[in-house]
């Protein structure tokens, strides 16, 4: 039906999450519309994040340098620590402004039907990154759900020979929720109502 380029260019967008049939089509038909010098730096962007992207070496989070603007920030507060399971948290908490220490970003949460065990998500980096530090407390925000709960308890577990205060987020976000769409007011508050654990 579509020229063999243009079904190519849907059969793309189709790849991308949330991404369906109809709304690959506008898409690609919108890139029809745009001015050949966009479309050339539209996919010149695209290219450039896949080969210079990296995670941190101290934090994990994605970066275009060795170590990111956090962990480089010599005016964060170097106390708290805030454990989370992907970057998008950490973008999501930076852009609203409502956390002043570091971060650490695991490698993906502990889940026995997965087959995703503790040594599988990046625990002795960070045992070993806490190890190097000062930090006097670490939040685990951590997505709420089974293997997220499972995780914080292994987390505490192996941290509780070491002087510092573990806490998570308070429980006024939802069970399984991805904390992304969050709100800002219940993501702040679920962040001071913090409990120790």
């Amino acid at each position: 039906m579509y020229p063999e380029s243009l079904r190519k260019v849907v059969e793309s967008f189709k790849l991308l999450p949330g991404i369906g049939e109809k709304t690959a089509e506008r898409l690609a038909f919108s890139v029809l519309d745009m001015d050949p010098d966009n479309i050339e730096c539209f996919s010149e962007n695209i290219i450039n994040l896949n080969k210079t992207i990296k995670k941190c070496e101290k934090c994990n989070v994605l970066s275009d340098n060795d170590i990111c603007t956090v962990c480089s920030n010599p005016s964060r507060n170097n106390d708290m620590l805030c454990i989370v399971d992907d970057s998008k948290s950490v973008f999501l908490f930076e852009k609203l402004g409502i956390f002043q220490g570091r971060y650490f970003v695991l490698e993906g949460l502990i889940s026995p039907i997965d087959g995703i065990a503790p040594d599988d998500i990046g625990l002795a980096k960070l045992v070993e990154y806490i190890n190097k530090e000062d930090f006097k407390e670490v939040i685990i925000a951590v997505k709420p759900s089974i293997e997220g709960e499972t995780t914080a308890l292994y987390i505490k577990k192996i941290l509780e020979d070491l002087d510092i205060t573990v806490s998570k987020m308070a429980s006024g976000i939802p069970m399984g929720a991805e904390i992304e769409y969050l709100d800002i007011l219940t993501l702040e508050r679920a962040l001071k109502d913090r409990t120790v654990m």
